[in-house]
């Protein structure tokens, strides 16, 4: 069956996991499009963008096509954006990735790439695998709709070698221990969501983050 309700634009900057996304917004009933169309992307009623690859490659691709001044101005529309793995990236500052490069700066902070060893141990760079999230807040439970029935501490799949350092602790969702480095693995400021780890690939609670984005997007007022 054909999914109904409000539509869900999966930006398409010739970067991305856009079929496994795709497919996930698809299984919770997100009415869901990949899309390139600027017209198309600021008409939606929710983003998502996705990612996989380069910092660097990705924001000359999105430059080329006018997509980053686009996903800009849908982020100050109040609507709902959701950021996947180098999406996530992607919405700050500026990356170290290839040399310093601009990101969007809809999230102040910057991106920055696991150290090659923390005290004096060397560490896997990256990181391919299963690994916990946890509240920011130390609390026993997330307190937000986006993670419902979610338990702190759930493991989600990570593939990744930078991750972020936003400026604003308070934008800081969730927290996730790699080989003693607790960093930022998710991010919640306003109407924007990101991840640095894959819904789309975390299984059954992974795809339950989609279909709570699905139940914020109906319910989403501006």
């Amino acid at each position: 069956m054909e999914s109904q309700g409000k539509k869900i634009a999966i930006v398409d900057y010739g970067i991305g996991n856009l079929f496994s996304v795709l497919k996930a917004c698809e299984f919770v009933g997100l009415n869901a499009k990949v899309e390139s169309n600027i017209d198309s992307i600021m008409t939606a009623d929710a983003i998502i963008l996705p990612g996989v690859g380069a910092f660097r490659n990705a924001m000359e691709n999105m430059r080329s096509l006018n997509l980053d001044k686009a996903i800009i101005d849908f982020s100050k529309t109040g609507k709902p954006v959701m950021g996947v793995c180098l999406g996530m990236q992607l919405l700050m500052s500026e990356s170290e990735e290839f040399g310093l490069t601009k990101g969007l700066n809809i999230i102040e902070g910057i991106c920055k790439k696991f150290p090659n060893e923390i005290n004096s141990v060397e560490i896997r760079v990256p990181q391919i695998g299963w690994n916990s999230i946890y509240s920011a807040n130390n609390q026993k439970k997330f307190d937000n709709l986006l993670l419902d029935n979610i338990s702190n501490g759930e493991l989600m799949y990570f593939v990744h070698s930078y991750y972020v350092i936003p400026e604003n602790k308070e934008n800081i969702f969730t927290i996730t221990d790699y080989q003693g480095l607790r960093y930022c693995s998710g991010i919640r400021k306003d109407n924007i969501f990101a991840f640095q780890f894959h819904p789309e690939k975390s299984a059954h609670k992974g795809l339950l983050i989609y279909q709570n984005f699905k139940t914020i997007v109906d319910n989403w007022k501006i």
